[in-house]
């Protein structure tokens, strides 16, 4: 419900992430071993058949191309052989291409051959000649076979599909977490204010009869009108719970109206927390907009709060700015801003996480309840505008 179990889990989300990118690299570099092989292997066999193509050719002084087309024609690499001066003579594998020596057709041969060379040195053919010393009839060029091609690319195949099935079910355990949030939130608020409606409604009636016994004392009385407030505030507090998961209930309200009044809210119990904070407005005229009055005070009240603890000193300010929007999609945006301490630059990705919070006896649920609120009931946004040690907090929410 603290920081640190966020803090737990990033460090596991970080070790997770570890350990699946050694695999990864450890599966490429397992493959790339094994394509090495796989090339040696097949440079081996051209070298022997290379050798016997020379040894032939010196014994026989004949044509050998026989060599050629019946035997290094059946390997299973494409191959490409030239005579001294490296023009194509024959070749297999390299494409939908036939064996005639057409302009086009070595065109295109005389391109797969450099690409070759990029990936393995051409095999000379070559023997020992007792006149003139080492005679070289020719190279063979060659490439990677199907089975070598397949296997360079199973491991991102492999690392494809299982991202792919990880997002997938990422993305469905991540609904599902949601609506069983969702269901977890309503069903909380609903009995919250459940709870709340029989002692409210009986303490009303004990409030109203104190009242009749006091009507000659006006201490008294001024203590009844206070507890009255404080029952209405109770009252307010259950219809806000009750609304909760019911359909949005919007009508056209002027935003200033409901900022205007949690600030005087406030500023009335700002002296009951033993603290010294001036609450300032500044507010524009902007247009009227389609919210619930009671929800969207409570996200103002909230944040208004929320600034409020973050004030330990005695030169406190909260500013309450609502102005027109220049972000594409809303009309009007409300800044609380505080001089309080700030939020620590590890906190800033968790505040509105559920079961956040850096107070000892904080739930962690108003932000999270006033983005639920602003997000999904207002169509709006709200977000950490800039915090830091020197500037306060300021807190933005877009309708």
């Amino acid at each position: 419900m603290q920081t640190e179990f966020y803090e737990t889990k990033g460090k596991f989300k970080g070790i997770l992430l570890g350990i699946a990118l050694i695999i990864i690299v450890g599966l490429l570099y397992y493959t790339d071993k094994m394509v090495d092989d796989l090339r040696d292997e097949s440079r081996n066999i051209l070298q022997y058949y290379a050798g016997f193509y020379a040894s032939a050719a010196a014994e026989t002084n004949s044509d050998v191309s026989f060599i050629f087309e019946e035997i290094i024609k059946r390997t299973y690499f494409p191959i490409i052989h030239t005579d001294q001066q490296k023009n194509p003579l024959a070749w297999k594998g390299i494409g939908d291409i036939d064996s005639q020596k057409t302009p086009e057709n070595l065109e295109y041969v005389n391109r797969i051959k450099e690409r070759m060379s990029t990936v393995a040195n051409p095999i000379p053919i070559e023997y020992v000649d007792a006149t003139h010393g080492n005679q070289i009839l020719g190279y063979l060029y060659y490439g990677d076979s199907t089975t070598i091609n397949r296997l360079r690319w199973l491991p991102y195949i492999q690392i494809g599909l299982v991202t792919l099935f990880i997002l997938v079910g990422f993305i469905g355990f991540s609904t599902i977490k949601k609506s069983e949030e969702r269901f977890l939130w309503v069903g909380m608020a609903k009995e919250t204010a459940h709870q709340l409606g029989t002692p409210l409604s009986s303490l009303m009636g004990w409030i109203e009869i104190i009242r009749e016994r006091s009507y000659n004392r006006p201490k008294t009385i001024k203590v009844i009108e206070e507890m009255e407030l404080d029952a209405d505030r109770l009252r307010k507090v259950a219809e806000r719970f009750s609304q909760i998961g019911s359909q949005s209930d919007l009508k056209p309200h002027d935003v200033n109206k409901i900022l205007t009044t949690v600030s005087t809210y406030m500023c009335r119990r700002i002296p009951q927390m033993n603290k010294k904070i001036r609450i300032e407005d500044e507010l524009q005229d902007i247009p009227t907009i389609p919210i619930n009055v009671d929800l969207m005070e409570w996200v103002f009240e909230n944040l208004v709060k929320n600034a409020v603890d973050s004030i330990n000193h005695d030169q406190g300010l909260i500013r309450i700015i609502s102005g027109m929007s220049d972000k594409k999609g809303y009309n009007i945006y409300v800044d609380i801003i505080d001089n309080g301490r700030g939020i620590a630059n590890k906190n800033k990705d968790d505040i509105f996480r559920p079961g956040f919070s850096t107070k000892k006896r904080g739930w962690g649920l108003g932000l999270n309840l006033a983005k639920r609120i602003v997000e999904e009931y207002h169509n709006g946004r709200i977000l950490l505008k800039e915090t830091g040690p020197e500037t306060g907090t300021t807190m933005r929410v877009y309708l």
